[in-house]
This record gives C-alpha cells, sequence and structure tokens, in this order.
C-alpha cells in the first residue's frame, strides 16, 4: 500500500475514532433490573469511562512493505518446470480419479447386496422374523459410502478442470 494512502487511512480511523465515543447512561429500575444506554433516560447515570487504548499505525505500515518486499523476493519458476509439475500432478489426480471409480463401483455393489439381503432373527418362539430397524441402518450406511464416493470424485474433476 502507498504511504500516501496509508495516512488517509489512518486519518480515517482517527477520525472515526473520535466521533465513535458515546456517552453512557446506567439505570437500575426497582426490581433490580439494569438497563444501558447511549440516550439519556429517567434515572440513570451517566457513566464516565475512560477512553479504548489505539494500536498505532506505523506498524502496520511497516507489516505492509515487509509483506511486499517478501512477495517480490519470492523466487520464480520457469514456465518448462511449471509445465512438468502440472502434468505430475495431472498424472496423480487421474490415477485417483480411476482409483474413486473402482471404489465407487465396489460401494454400489455392496449397496445392491445390502438391499438384496434382509435382516433376520429367531425369535424364542422359534419363528423367523426380519430384522427392519437393522436393515434400514445397513443401507442407509451403504448410501452413505456411495455418496462419499460420488462427491470425491466430483472433488477430484473440480481439480482437474483447475488445472487445464
Amino acid at each position: 500500500m502507498k504511504p500516501t494512502r496509508m495516512l488517509l487511512l489512518c486519518a480515517v480511523f482517527t477520525a472515526a475514532s473520535s466521533t465513535a465515543h458515546a456517552e453512557i447512561y446506567k439505570r437500575v429500575d426497582k426490581d433490580g433490573r439494569v438497563t444501558y444506554s447511549s440516550e439519556p433516560i429517567r434515572g440513570a447515570q451517566k457513566l464516565k469511562l475512560e477512553p479504548l487504548p489505539t494500536v498505532p499505525a506505523p506498524r502496520a505500515v511497516a507489516k505492509e512493505r515487509n509483506r511486499e518486499s517478501e512477495e517480490s523476493s519470492f523466487p520464480r519458476v520457469d514456465n518448462a518446470t511449471q509445465k512438468r509439475r502440472d502434468d505430475k500432478r495431472l498424472r496423480i489426480l487421474e490415477d485417483e480419479m480411476a482409483s474413486e471409480r473402482q471404489a465407487l463401483q465396489d460401494a454400489r455393489a455392496q449397496l445392491k447386496v445390502a438391499e438384496d439381503t434382509p435382516q433376520i432373527y429367531t425369535g424364542a418362539d422359534g419363528k423367523t422374523y426380519r430384522n427392519m430397524a437393522k436393515y434400514e441402518e445397513s443401507i442407509q450406511a451403504a448410501q452413505e459410502n456411495v455418496r462419499m464416493h460420488e462427491n470425491n470424485l466430483r472433488a477430484i474433476q473440480t481439480e482437474i478442470d483447475n488445472l487445464k
């Protein structure tokens, strides 16, 4: 940031902080409830508050200068090196995409098995019953697994699209 802009910004903050000082009034009613207000109210006492400490601006200017010098001294990479890095990253992402597609197929197969496999138990009377709660729980877990892999595929595709 240029020094003139910084000085202007400091002046604006100084002006704003001097106008931001308000008088505070405190009233306690007969039931003991306390009310604070920035406007005078009947039966209220004006509070005498010390001004809040302010932060000096020169440090901010020095930090901004340091940041600009750090950015300008940051090492640059030539185009060929960057292209190699981007190509390597693309290959890694494509490998992850293939693995994630396989994991999604497996998750869909597991969901199909879970849907086709009823959860049963044998009661004390010797009869066989379906455990719907356990069945729905297994279906829900399998569906969540499918959703997770679908989300992963979308995220990887976004990364690949950002490289191109």
